[in-house]
This record gives structure tokens, sequence and C-alpha cells, in this order.
């Protein structure tokens, strides 16, 4: 099942990444639309991400 699930995300990303190429060219409104979609959660993604790891220097000194 979770091998399921993973190829699924990739196929997800791949797809992605071919709408931005895609929509870079001069592709259909779909394709653009797919895009702003990939870049959006690609930026979610990293926000999240850097948001757990700049958690701080912690503590008082």
């Amino acid at each position: 099942m979770l091998l399921i699930v993973l190829s699924g995300v990739l196929v997800l990303a791949a797809g992605g990444c071919a709408c931005v190429v895609w929509a870079a060219r001069g592709g259909p409104r779909r394709a653009r639309g797919a895009a702003k979609a990939t870049l959006v959660a690609g930026e979610l993604f990293r926000s999240g991400r850097s948001d757990n790891r700049a958690g701080g220097g912690g503590g008082d000194d």
C-alpha cells in the first residue's frame, strides 16, 4: 500500500514539473494552472520545512 502511495506522489510531482516546463514555453491555460498549483505547493512545503529547522537558538543565555 505504501508503495502505491509513494508511486502516486512521484507521478504527481513529475507531472507538476512537466506542467511548469510546458507553461514556461507558452502552454495552454490548464498547464499554466497546474504549474501555478505546483509552484504554490512547493513554496508551502519549503516554508513548512524551514520553520521546523529554524526553530531557534533556544534558551536563555
